[in-house]
């Protein structure tokens, strides 16, 4: 398993073939590490089976950088397996780069933690399928990666079920500031959602302001490449010391600790609000009021300041309700001890969540982003006997809606002087009159409703309407019952409602 908060580093060849540097390097990170027990920490070998990774041909040829340096730090698989034993000793996990497929044998046989795939071998098939016949979780790296290539191994690893990490990488060492580009990880999270995307940094390892960018866009998986400086071996340009390492892990901290909570909304912070609070207009009576009163805006104004404990106009919405408790004289303030408040939100949520549940039911498909509009045409206590929710798909020339009643829900009657509907029941029974004669319609029915034709219908086990008609204008619809007419609050309208 891949943690969150994990820190990889990578020795890559600064144990310059020498198991005590080796150790030294290892123990060195132990020490800075363990000061900071809210991260996890790898560390990270290479492995190449040099008698076969480098061609017959060029076997000793010092003349070529890389083959040259491979060479001179080779080491046995004994010593290998001891720095393993080390890393783990000092509370790392253990993990490795394999750049041949005999090397992930190798990691096999070790029982590492985690498998790296280098951004050289990112598209290194033979490597890849050796790579994922095998149990571990991957952490890939994309330097050089065109966009399609990285669709593909994304597509690889999900489809092989694997745990993987795709970090954002730009394989020049060290890396200039300038060509870091971390917006490139907004690209690949935006990209690929569900899937971790970590950063491996090769930037001046004295540059601590790169990892707090990184934190802040949400990064949690971090490799760095990490050495230990000698008289002997001398650190390289990209290579953090564990003084640079301690730095480093102090602004990730700091980074960690500034950028705080992101995945729900913020704590209550108690000094922010009380400060909000005393900044808002108090909700006070415009004349006097007995107890058992129900309030409405005519018996109230909004003033600055609020005095303590006070209603706010923040309380008040057309979703509130204020009853009085106590008698409150003219310019009296409203507070918990004079009224009572309820707020219907909760009921409007409910709501919300049984239309969702039974168009989950029913299979029909909506698009993302609709407004869901809410009929209570008596109240929102009263919604789950008489109302109606409302899908517009679209509402130009001609319109769509999607009509949902609840189960036991019924629709009043009303008509229309110029709109003209058709309705085909989608899901459910419904139970339609049409100027007082009754029919019951099933899934597959399309039933027309001309203008003027008085309809109500009504579903006992809930059911959705296709309305296909002309263009809907909001003053050509009419209720029979007067009542409905005269409530200018019987509708609500939520744009986020759906999962």
């Amino acid at each position: 398993m891949i943690p969150d908060k994990l820190i990889v580093l990578e020795m890559a060849n600064n144990h310059m073939g020498d198991l005590a540097h080796g150790f030294k390097v290892i123990s060195d990170f132990g020490r800075v590490c363990r000061q900071f027990p809210e991260f996890k920490f790898a560390f990270k070998l290479q492995y190449r089976d040099l008698d076969t990774f480098i061609h017959p041909a060029m076997q000793g040829r010092n003349d070529i950088k890389y083959i040259k340096r491979f060479s001179e730090t080779r080491l046995t698989r004994d010593q290998f397996d001891q720095l393993v034993h080390k890393a783990r000793e000092e509370g790392f996990l253990a993990m490795a780069t394999p750049f041949d497929n005999a090397s992930v044998g190798v990691i096999e046989a070790q029982k590492l933690d985690i498998l790296k795939i280098a951004s050289c071998s990112f598209t290194d098939w033979p490597l890849l399928e050796e790579a994922v016949r095998t149990d571990f979780p991957i952490i890939a790296s994309t330097a050089g990666a065109d966009i399609e290539e990285i669709d593909q191994i994304v597509s690889f690893l999900t489809h092989r079920k694997k745990e993987f990490v795709i970090m954002h990488c730009v394989g020049e060492y060290p890396t200039p500031d300038e060509r870091l580009h971390i917006n490139q990880i907004d690209l690949l999270k935006d990209r690929y959602p569900g899937v971790r995307i970590g950063f491996s940094t090769h930037e001046d390892p004295g540059n601590t302001d790169i990892v707090k960018m990184a934190i802040a866009k949400g990064v949690t998986i971090f490799e760095k490449h990490v050495g230990v400086a000698t008289l002997a071996y001398p650190l390289n340009a990209y290579s953090a010391s564990p003084e640079q390492i301690e730095s480093w892990l102090e602004a990730a901290q700091y980074a960690i600790k500034v950028c705080g909570v992101g995945d729900t909304r913020l704590p209550h912070n108690e000094v922010e609000l009380e400060s909000l609070q005393s900044l808002r207009r108090g909700v006070f009576l415009r004349h006097d009021v007995s107890a058992s009163q129900i309030l409405t805006d005519q018996d109230v104004y909004f003033a600055f300041p609020p005095e303590k404990g006070q209603y706010t106009a923040n309380d008040w919405s057309k979703y509130a309700q204020f009853k009085t408790s106590t008698n409150v004289n003219k310019d009296g303030a409203l507070t918990p001890e004079t009224a009572e408040r309820t707020d219907a939100r909760e009921q409007v949520w409910d709501i919300a969540k049984k239309v969702e549940a039974l168009l989950k039911q029913s299979r029909v498909a909506v698009p993302s982003g609709i407004d869901l509009e809410i009929s209570h045409h008596y109240g929102l206590d009263h919604f789950e006997v008489t109302g109606l929710t409302m899908l517009t798909i679209v509402n130009r020339g001609y319109c769509k809606k999607l009509l949902v009643s609840l189960p036991g829900q019924k629709h009043p009657e009303q008509y229309h002087h110029q709109k003209e509907e058709t309705f085909h029941v989608l899901y459910g029974e419904v139970h339609l009159t049409l100027d007082g004669v009754k029919r019951v319609c099933q899934p597959g029915d399309v039933v027309n409703v001309e203008p003027g034709v008085r309809h109500a219908f009504f579903s006992p086990n809930g059911s959705v309407i296709e309305e296909i008609s002309s263009t809907h204008y909001q003053d050509d619809s009419f209720y029979t019952d007067e009542s409905i007419m005269r409530n200018k609050n019987r509708k609500t309208i939520l744009t986020y409602w759906m999962s």
